[in-house]
């Protein structure tokens, strides 16, 4: 059976550009090849059955000899990754899978082969493998009422011999197909992910006040890093439980998740209502919020709140929600998710039950909690715990018609009440709700950041850098909060710098390391954002950085004129499918030499232009270490456990006869190299003076920068005359390496761009 020209069954093996994948393809699998633009390189992967049913699992075929890296959910919020060579290794609940293969008896090159498993009417699919190695599609529906005893379409396969390009096209292949969700590159971004922030959970939890606010936000300020936006997390919404108190711990804390919202207020904590100007109420919130912006100078806003309003749901007899008419309903989750990692949210509410609002009722719900929000200044909202609906469609169709409903009425509210698509989904790694996502931009990438967990800060950076190569085809990863103050702070500060998104720490107010944050934070509050979500390099995409104990992480990204690769050592700690927990598994990794390159970063020859010659300035940030490369060239790195470097390459251009230059940025930021906006070339007539024979510049280099501090540049020949805006200034150059520095100073604090001009 041939599918497309380049990929096709024969003799029962699934062929893709020459090379086999899968072997012993049984009769009921049947291929579709994909039509229409961006289509025609993919084929689909269908199934038939004798029998109807609510769940179905399909071999699919042999998988064996080759490199795979999958995204798979540990539980029932969030994915990580896991590398395999065969099909025993697929985990359950595998939502993305990259295969490697290259046959051993010729040269031909490497083709990567990408597996989406999709959704299809009322049922969703997804991977795994069994101990045959054989591939296995899963497809379910939550609910025994709705069957089915075939899908056409439950897997997109799409294939290429670049990696990022064939994840980029097959996703694009798969919004023209399910026409229910939109690539990233099309969402609308908000604005708050260019400008630092605070959140208040790990600083406060549930016991955050209107006080504690205001702490925070002054710390913050004081300390010269002041916060631009600001989540109100967990804590102060109006909640209420039926659940008796108990002093067991392990009771106590699973009754909290029982906990219901009475009212779409705010709770007693924020309602201290004081005299405005006017001499008239102001609500306790809308108070909060006018003070963050009036007195903090905080731009944008928002608040924390559970997709179904809150960890238990809404009360049915709430004063403040009755009206929605919600009901109890018990989750029953999918058997692949039963077989990963338990969790006490799902084990409180299968006790308590939660309280679900009818899909007809809950756009009502999101507008009028919003609208109530937006009047009080709120700029938009994180929605969490996003992935208990899918255990809730009995009844309502099943999983993905519920969470489609949901996901609907969200970004609609969102839509009509914050016009700066103010929206950041999290605990949200489902594709049900993925691929129904059209309008929200921003999603959390991992599993929190756990101050007390010295297991987790390895495992966090790898897991988003992972989830990456497949969330942020759709949104900007969030790669959560962190402390500044904190044993792992920098690493986590170093990774935020390459993963190109929001940043924002949820410190204790008072528990600064304000020195770091002033390598995140240019004094107006503003970040130098990375322009891409950071992903693995290719040599990092099949390999195990988190439980080999021989490789280092790798994770690149751009900036405007340059490409920045981090390396983190990560080993030692994962997510263990015997204990199905997260543990450490290596107490003392060892110490890791890898190298590093222009061509980890996957685009640097489009940045650098057609006229490159293959040598970049290499500026290493902890080192501070200026290298010039030659094309194909590589450093070498050397990392203990929790440490990391950030490697900033910078494409050489010969400006003038026998004279390179390459603009670094600011040393001292994480993100050197993000803080070059602009970079021209004028041609002068040179020659020299006709008095004192002094020579004249050649060429002025003219650059736009953004930001204060030290800048950087290189040139292989000594300037003349450097200036910054306008004003001549003294520089510092050394002929070794090239490396020529600067300082800018700012004179308007409300503007942090400054022209540069360097005549050389």
């Amino acid at each position: 059976m041939t599918v497309t020209p380049k990929i096709s069954v024969n003799d029962g093996n699934l062929v893709i550009h020459g090379k086999t994948v899968l072997t012993k393809v049984p009769e009921n699998i049947v291929l579709t090849p994909g039509s229409g633009v961006g289509l025609v390189e993919g084929a689909f992967i269908g199934a038939t059955s004798s029998h109807s049913k609510s769940l179905h699992v399909f071999p699919v075929g042999a998988l064996e000899g080759v490199r795979f890296m999958c995204l798979f959910r540990f539980k029932l919020w969030w994915m990580t990754q896991r590398m395999g060579t065969c099909g025993k290794d697929i985990p359950l609940e595998t939502q993305f899978m990259l295969v490697e293969t290259k046959n051993a008896s010729d040269d031909s090159s490497t083709i990567y082969t990408v597996f989406l498993p999709l959704l299809e009417g009322q049922f969703r699919a997804v991977l795994q493998g069994n101990e045959r190695n054989e591939l296995e599609i899963c497809l379910e529906s939550g609910d025994n009422s709705v069957e089915t005893n075939q899908g056409n379409y439950l897997v997109y396969m799409h294939a290429g011999t670049n990696p990022f390009e064939v994840i980029n096209q097959a996703v694009k292949a798969v919004e023209k197909h399910l026409q229910t969700f939109q690539h990233r590159e099309k969402k609308k971004l908000p604005s708050f992910v260019d400008w630092f922030g605070w959140c208040t959970w790990d600083a406060f939890y549930t016991d955050v006040t209107a006080e504690g606010i205001e702490q925070g936000l002054e710390s913050l300020s004081e300390g010269g890093t002041p916060p631009r936006f600001l989540i109100i997390d967990d804590g102060w919404q109006q909640i209420g439980s039926e659940v008796k108190e108990d002093s067991n711990f392990v009771i106590h804390q699973e009754a909290q998740f029982a906990n219901r919202l009475t009212g779409i207020k705010e709770n007693e904590k924020f309602q201290k209502n004081e005299k405005t100007d006017h001499e008239q109420e102001s609500s306790g919130l809308k108070h909060v919020v006018k003070r963050a912006k009036q007195h903090h100078n905080v731009k944008y806003v928002y608040v924390w709140h559970a997709l179904a309003g809150y960890w238990g749901g809404v009360h049915p007899a709430g004063p403040g929600t009755k009206h929605y008419e919600p009901s109890l309903a018990y989750p029953v989750q999918s058997p692949g998710i039963i077989g990963n990692q338990p969790d006490i949210v799902i084990d409180s509410l299968a006790v308590h039950g939660l309280g679900l609002i009818h899909p007809k009722k809950v756009l009502e719900f999101y507008n009028e909690l919003h609208s109530y929000l937006s009047s009080c200044g709120i700029d938009g909202v994180k929605v969490d715990v996003q992935t208990i609906i899918e255990t809730l469609g009995a009844g309502h169709g099943g999983r993905v018609s519920l969470t489609r409903s949901y996901t609907q009425a969200l970004e609609a509210s969102v839509f009509r009440n914050f016009p700066d698509n103010g929206c950041i989904a999290c605990m949200c790694h489902n594709t049900d709700g993925i691929y129904s996502a059209e309008k929200t931009a921003v999603v959390r990438a991992s599993d929190d950041f756990y101050p007390r967990d010295p297991a987790s800060h390895t495992i966090h950076v790898s897991s988003v850098a992972y989830n990456s190569v497949f969330l942020g085809e759709f949104m900007l990863p969030d790669w959560d909060m962190f402390h500044s103050l904190h044993p792992a702070a920098e690493y986590h500060a170093a990774a935020r710098a390459v993963g190109g998104c929001a940043i924002y720490v949820s410190d204790k107010p008072g528990n600064h390391n304000f020195e770091l944050l002033k390598k995140l934070v240019l004094p107006d509050g503003s970040i130098l954002r990375a322009q891409l979500p950071g992903r693995p390099t290719l040599d990092r995409l099949f390999v195990d950085p988190a439980r080999d104990g021989t490789s280092l992480l790798k994770i690149w990204n751009t900036n405007k004129f340059s490409g920045v690769v981090g390396i983190f050592n990560c080993q030692g700690a994962g997510w263990c499918k015997v204990t199905k927990t997260t543990r450490i598994h290596d107490a003392y990794p060892s110490t890791l030499t890898t190298s590093v390159q222009a061509s980890d970063v996957d685009t640097i020859a489009q940045i650098a232009g057609q006229e490159w010659t293959g040598d970049t300035v290499v500026y290493a940030h902890r080192s501070r270490e200026v290298v010039r490369l030659p094309e194909g060239a590589s450093l070498p790195v050397t990392l203990k456990v929790l440490e990391y470097e950030l490697f900033h390459f910078c494409p050489t251009k010969v400006v003038a006869e026998e004279i390179s230059f390459a603009p670094i940025g600011l040393l001292d930021m994480f993100n050197s190299t993000g803080a070059v906006e602009q970079f021209e070339i004028e041609k002068t007539n040179g020659g020299s003076e006709p008095l004192t024979g002094k020579r004249l510049p050649v060429v002025t280099i003219k650059l736009k920068v953004r930001g204060c501090g030290q800048f950087g540049f290189y040139s292989s020949q000594k300037p003349m005359i450097c200036t910054v805006n306008k004003i001549e200034t003294e520089f510092n150059y050394e002929a070794a390496t090239g490396l020529g520095t600067l300082t800018i100073s700012v004179t308007d604090e409300k503007i942090y761009r400054c022209s540069v001009e360097i005549q050389v």
